[in-house]
């Protein structure tokens, strides 16, 4: 082979090289971001279908701002703290980028103990942190019919997670929804469709800033 011959065939391989290389950074870019929503039924989508729930309509937003993302519906109905914390681990398996987590609304329903309910989602943020998923915490207000002192002691345990956990804190996931009985269903409590686009409008912005935390980001 002369020297002409060699250059081209080496210009060629270098091309291919190139090609493929610009193909694979390509298709890792637009590798969707997985991102769970890990919650109770306020999130999970209650009394709805699926097309109105919340990690849906949240999922439709995100693409429309240009975000690749998949959004997946880890909530589940009835869900209190300690019951996410016993389902996390298998629930999240192995290819999660980003959480979102909304769990406590149950524990305040039932008048559990707040300081429980602490631990329960500090243990849950602390896996979390050691996996290195990037996560936005949802607080919650407790019913106003529980009282001033338990009001005070709930609101709390999301203020002292956000000060010990390096989160994204979003301080009430029914902002704007809750007591407007035009956004919520029958019940009071869950948001219908209008109220969980309220929801999905206004927690936006905090999720866009999750996503700068993950590695993959649109």
């Amino acid at each position: 082979m002369d020297m002409r011959q060699f250059t081209r065939n080496s210009m060629h391989g270098l091309v291919i090289a190139l090609c493929l290389t610009f193909t694979t950074l390509t298709a890792q870019a637009k590798s969707p971001i997985t991102l769970v929503v890990f919650g109770d039924s306020l999130s999970a989508g209650y009394g709805l279908e699926k097309q109105y729930a919340f990690p849906t309509r949240l999922n439709i937003a995100l693409n429309q701002k240009g975000h690749t993302v998949k959004v997946i519906n880890a909530g589940v109905s009835g869900d209190t703290t300690a019951g996410g914390r016993a389902r996390l681990e298998w629930t999240l398996g192995n290819n999660v980028d980003a959480v979102i987590l909304e769990l406590g609304a149950n524990d305040a329903l039932r008048g559990l103990g707040t300081e429980q309910a602490y631990k329960n989602l500090a243990g849950i943020l602390k896996i979390l942190a050691d996996r290195g998923i990037p996560t936005l915490l949802a607080g919650m207000h407790a019913p106003p019919n529980m009282g001033e002192d338990y009001g005070k002691s709930f609101d709390d345990i999301f203020k002292r997670l956000n000060k010990e956990f390096d989160v994204i804190f979003y301080p009430f996931f029914l902002d704007g929804v809750a007591a407007n009985p035009a956004l919520n269903q029958e019940d009071g409590i869950h948001p219908n469709p209008a109220g969980v686009d309220v929801l999905v409008e206004r927690i936006l912005p905090d999720v866009e800033a999750l996503l700068k935390r993950v590695g993959n980001a649109s």
